[in-house]
C-alpha cells in the first residue's frame, strides 16, 4: 500500500443513540453482505473493512459510516504500518511480562481481518466453519468431529483430509430427476478422527449459512451446498400454477430438521426481512421461510414479458425472510446473448 493509498478500519464504536441491530441492517446493504455477518463485523472492531484505495474513496465510505452512526478511521500507508509496528511491539511487551505461558495473547494484526470472509461465534451449536472468497466466489472450509458426517452437493467436494470417507446417496427422489439436475448428494465421514473438507459449488458467487433449529428452509433447486445429517433434504412439488409459467422449476428444495445449512448463490447474498408484501423476480431467489406464502405472477403484459427482458415474480406475503442473489443466471444469459459471434453466410 503506498503512501497516496488508504485504508479505513471501523473503530468498533457506535454513535450515541445508534443501536447495533439498526447499524448492521444499514450496514449490510451499505456493503451488499449479510446482517449476521455485518453484526459480527461491527462487533469486532477494530477492524479494517477496505484497503489500497484513493482518499476520495475513502472519505465516501467514511461519510457513509458517519451516516449510519458507525465510527471509523482513514489511515494513509504510513500511519497504518507505524500503528501495526506499535502493535507488535506492545503485545511483545505483554508477552515478556506474561507471568506463565498459559496467558493467550491475540496476535492478529489489526489490519488482517476483511470483511471476505466469515466464521461462526465460538458459542455456536453446530459444527466450525469458515467461508472464504464471500461475496464473488465463496468456499467453505468445515471441521468435522469424528465420525461425524457431512451431507455434500455431488461434485461440490474439493479438499479433505485423506482419511475422510465418501458415500453417494440418493436424495430427493423422481422430484431431482424431472428437474433434470443432479439426484445425488454425497455424504463425508470423518472415520477414525476428526478432519476437515473444503466445499466449492460450481456458480461464482456469494454463500450464506443458516442454523436451523426445528425451522423449515425452502431454497431453489441449485441452492444447495451441504448440511448436517440431522438435516432433512428433500424435493417439493410447487405445482403447475406456481412453477410451470415461471420458466423455472416445478420443484424446490425443503430443508428442515436441525442443525448446520449451507446455500449459495449466483452474485451476492442479501437477506431481506418479510413483514407484509414483497416481490422478487424469481431468478433473483435463493431462499425463504417457511412462514411466508407466495405466488407466482407475471410483471406486465406479453408485450414486456418478451421485449423487456422482464417476466414473472414471486409474491410473498406474511412475515419471514428472503435470501436474494445480487445477480440472475436467465438475465445474464439475456445480457451475454448479444455479444455471441454470429455465423457468417458464406
Amino acid at each position: 500500500m503506498s503512501d497516496n493509498q488508504y485504508q479505513v478500519t471501523l473503530t468498533g464504536k457506535l454513535a450515541g443513540s445508534t443501536h447495533l441491530e439498526q447499524a448492521a441492517t444499514e450496514f449490510a446493504q451499505l456493503f451488499k453482505t449479510s446482517p449476521d455477518v455485518a453484526k459480527q463485523t461491527l462487533q469486532k472492531g477494530p477492524v479494517t473493512i477496505k484497503k489500497n484505495i484513493n482518499k476520495t474513496a475513502a472519505m465516501k465510505i467514511r461519510n457513509a459510516l458517519d451516516k449510519i452512526g458507525i465510527g471509523c478511521r482513514i489511515l494513509t500507508a504510513q500511519e497504518a504500518a507505524a500503528e501495526l509496528a506499535a502493535l507488535a511491539q506492545q503485545k511483545k511487551i505483554q508477552i515478556e511480562k506474561a507471568p506463565s505461558s498459559s496467558t493467550s495473547i491475540d496476535s492478529t494484526p489489526i489490519a488482517s481481518t476483511t470483511i471476505d470472509s466469515y466464521e461462526p461465534p465460538a458459542d455456536h451449536p453446530g459444527l466450525q466453519f469458515k467461508i472464504e472468497g464471500k461475496p464473488d466466489y465463496s468456499f467453505v472450509t468445515v471441521q468435522l468431529p469424528a465420525n461425524r458426517t457431512l451431507k455434500v452437493e455431488a461434485s461440490a467436494m474439493a479438499t479433505m483430509d485423506t482419511h475422510i470417507e465418501m458415500k453417494t446417496k440418493l436424495k430427493g427422489g423422481l422430484g431431482r430427476f424431472v428437474t433434470g439436475e443432479s439426484i445425488f448428494i454425497n455424504e463425508f465421514t470423518a472415520a477414525h478422527g476428526p478432519g476437515e473438507i473444503g466445499i466449492a459449488p460450481g456458480a461464482p458467487g456469494d454463500m450464506a449459512h443458516i442454523y436451523l433449529d426445528g425451522d423449515i428452509l425452502y431454497l431453489q433447486n441449485s441452492a444447495f451446498v451441504a448440511s448436517a445429517m440431522s438435516v432433512n433434504i428433500e424435493s417439493k412439488w410447487q405445482g403447475f400454477t406456481k412453477g410451470f409459467f415461471s420458466g423455472e422449476n416445478l420443484f424446490l428444495i425443503r430443508a428442515s430438521g436441525k442443525g448446520d445449512l449451507w446455500f449459495n448463490s449466483y452474485g451476492a447474498i442479501i437477506e431481506i426481512d418479510v413483514q407484509g408484501n414483497y416481490v422478487v423476480d424469481t431468478g433473483n431467489i435463493v431462499a425463504f421461510t417457511e412462514q411466508l406464502d407466495y405466488k407466482i405472477s407475471k410483471v406486465g403484459g406479453y408485450k414486456s414479458l418478451f421485449f423487456s427482458g422482464e417476466g414473472f415474480v414471486c409474491r410473498f406475503s406474511g412475515q419471514g425472510k428472503v435470501w436474494i442473489q445480487t445477480r440472475g443466471v436467465d438475465a445474464f444469459a439475456w445480457w451475454a446473448h448479444a455479444y455471441r459471434p454470429s455465423r457468417s453466410s458464406g
